[in-house]
């Protein structure tokens, strides 16, 4: 993987505005995720996968990762039965997925010092909204945004569009940080010029992300404050 290059924060303009991820960073629900991995596999006669060869091999966008599990790419009617099953038995089980620990009073309390913050996701938009409202956080968010179209897509794009739709607001790509659980999120942060912070209760291993080039961190509050330190 090429380590993304760090973006250079504009610090004249802080305060700094913070991109959250939604799936592993926000939400914990990892468990979820490997019990609707391993219901995919099934479906093809894959061994179960553990939590830890999950986070060794997960990478965006997702049938790179089935790729590096089965030796080959999944023809286009494998990965049709695959994500749909993942999705079926994974929105069944998300409900009841909580908060990652701390999360709601690191959301409250960063708009309580006056500053910014909204919220990406490659979970489906219309899945999405839903789920953050029922969790009483939307009133947090300047925006929130969710995937729109094929699922097999890396994050830069749709924070190109996320990005673009904070213009109105007066957030820049410069004083912008990205906090998510994934080597992609560093990826796309650098593809617009904004920084990113990876968070190790997600996706990945700890090894993994810090081969993204970019600090990693064990909390979410570790991810504010360094995300603060960015600012300068």
């Amino acid at each position: 993987m090429t380590a993304a290059a760090p973006a250079v924060l504009d610090t004249a303009a802080a305060p700094v505005h913070i991109v959250w991820d939604w799936n592993g960073t926000l939400l914990h629900d990892i468990d979820a995720v490997i019990a609707a991995t391993n219901a995919s596999f099934a479906e093809f006669g894959f061994a179960p996968i553990t939590l830890e060869r999950y986070r060794e091999l997960y990478v965006v966008p997702v049938p790179k990762f089935y790729e590096r599990l089965m030796g080959r790419l999944p023809t286009d009617a494998e990965w049709e039965v695959m994500d749909a099953t993942f999705h079926r038995y994974y929105w069944a089980a998300a409900d009841t997925a909580g908060l990652t620990d701390g999360a709601r009073e690191l959301l409250r309390d960063w708009q309580a010092d006056g500053l910014t913050q909204s919220l990406l996701s490659l979970a489906p938009h219309e899945k999405l909204v839903p789920l953050v409202q029922a969790h009483g956080i939307d009133r947090h968010f300047l925006r929130v945004d969710g995937r729109i179209g094929p699922s097999h897509t890396s994050k830069a794009g749709h924070l190109v569009r996320h990005m673009a739709a904070l213009e109105e607001t007066g957030v820049t790509a410069g004083r912008t940080v990205l906090i998510g659980d994934a080597a992609d999120d560093a990826l796309a942060a650098a593809h617009v010029g904004a920084r990113a912070v990876l968070y190790t209760g997600g996706s990945h291993s700890r090894s993994s992300l810090e081969q993204a080039g970019v600090p990693v961190v064990d909390s979410l509050a570790e991810a504010v404050r360094t995300a603060r330190e960015l600012a300068g």
